[in-house]
């Protein structure tokens, strides 16, 4: 069975940092591009970063460039670093997996197969 199971979330006040990991199992995502999506309340799930198997490349939202950064440990574990935070990052985190994105669909979920259950993010003020 596939999982992809995120952690690290939790209360942060606004300028502190947090570091996501995302342990995928079930079958091996080396030849899988990784992403974090965030669903904030009352808003849509948005994409926040992924990283591509071919040549690992990473691709941010404007909201995270400067302050994120996606990284993979191996074949099956993405990490989401992120620093400078702000109430307005607060938002359940996602972790997604795909082998059918491209370029100019990364960004949108619905190009994903595999997704976590998320971890809560809050950043106080």
């Amino acid at each position: 069975q596939v999982q992809l199971v995120e952690s690290g979330g939790g209360l942060v006040q606004a300028g502190g940092h947090l570091r996501l990991s995302c342990a995928a199992s079930g079958r091996t995502f080396s030849t899988y591009d990784m992403g974090w999506f965030r669903r904030a309340p009352g808003k849509e799930r948005e994409f926040v970063a992924v990283i591509r198997w071919v040549g690992g490349s990473t691709h941010y939202a404007d909201s995270g460039k400067g302050r994120f950064t996606i990284s993979r440990d191996g074949a099956n574990t993405v990490y989401l670093q992120m620093m400078s935070l702000n109430v307005e990052d607060t938002a359940v985190y996602y972790c997604a997996a795909s082998r059918r994105v491209t370029m100019t669909t990364m960004t949108n979920p619905d190009q994903y197969d595999y997704w976590g259950q998320g971890t809560q993010v809050t950043v106080s003020s």
